[in-house]
């Protein structure tokens, strides 16, 4: 560790963790991929373990100790404040441990990560982070092999959606889609059923689905607001519903997706 201490907040080296926003930061870096931030020493730890690289390190003296441990072997500037400081800096108080500023990983081909799974979830057009974050975990829990993720969905990388998801954002491996078009035959070319999850008419109840699931199964779940768009329930191979009582039609996204992940535990 390079242990920096900083008195004022001036400092050009501090501008990962104040005057970027997270979109400032995927572009901090191109063509390399950019930065996210990392929040809390767990998170950290996992971004680490799953090969991620640190830029910079932001925390306070109480905390070096169990930084260095985890940091051993990277050499990376650590910058350190008193909590006031940190506070002014951030806009929030650091009770996690520490902030990293990470270089964003190349994604990986999506055929590539079809190849060896099974279960897999295709999330459309979601944009809270907190329900990325929330679908990330439950993959992570119940045993899922991937995410991919469309293009106008929310960035799993943004720092709510690596919070909400225990950093499990950082070890479960995900991509981004091609238009459904070309997104079809990748599932298809890899032995996958599309399930889309949705209400509808013909719709099959999950309980019935997972009686006689396929081997290789993608759960698609739509946007918190319309569901999922024509074209993904045009690409869907299925369409499975999550029967309800008491006048309520749906769940929300996150909730959906742990529900039909555990229904379909292999």
């Amino acid at each position: 560790m390079q242990i920096r201490v900083f008195e004022t907040l001036d400092d050009p080296a501090l501008d990962d963790y104040a005057r970027l926003t997270d979109v400032a930061l995927r572009r901090a870096i191109e063509p390399e991929g950019g930065l996210y931030l990392a929040e809390s020493l767990t998170v950290i730890g996992r971004a680490l373990a799953a090969g991620h690289r640190p830029r910079s390190v932001l925390t306070s003296e109480r905390w070096l100790p169990e930084l260095e441990g985890l940091l051993a072997g990277h050499d990376v500037p650590v910058y350190v404040g008193t909590p006031a400081l940190l506070e002014e800096l951030t806009g929030f108080h650091l009770h996690r441990g520490a902030l990293a500023s990470m270089h964003r990983p190349t994604l990986p081909d999506p055929g590539a990560l079809l190849r060896d799974a099974r279960r897999v979830v295709v999330i459309e057009n979601v944009v809270d982070h907190t329900n990325i974050g929330a679908i990330f975990r439950s993959v992570a829990g119940l045993g899922a092999d991937a995410v991919f993720v469309t293009a106008d969905a929310a960035d799993p990388l943004y720092r709510r959606s690596v919070r909400v998801s225990m950093g499990t954002v950082l070890q479960v491996p995900w991509t981004r889609l091609p238009e459904w078009d070309a997104a079809r035959t990748l599932f298809t070319d890899a032995g996958f059923q599309l399930a889309a999850l949705a209400l509808a008419d013909d719709a099959v109840g999950l309980r019935e689905y997972a009686a006689s699931a396929p081997e290789r199964v993608a759960v698609v779940v739509g946007s918190e607001g319309d569901g999922l768009s024509r074209r993904a329930l045009a690409a869907a191979d299925t369409v499975v519903t999550i029967p309800m009582g008491h006048g309520v039609d749906s769940l929300n996204v996150a909730a959906a997706a742990a529900v039909a992940l555990y229904a379909l535990q292999v």
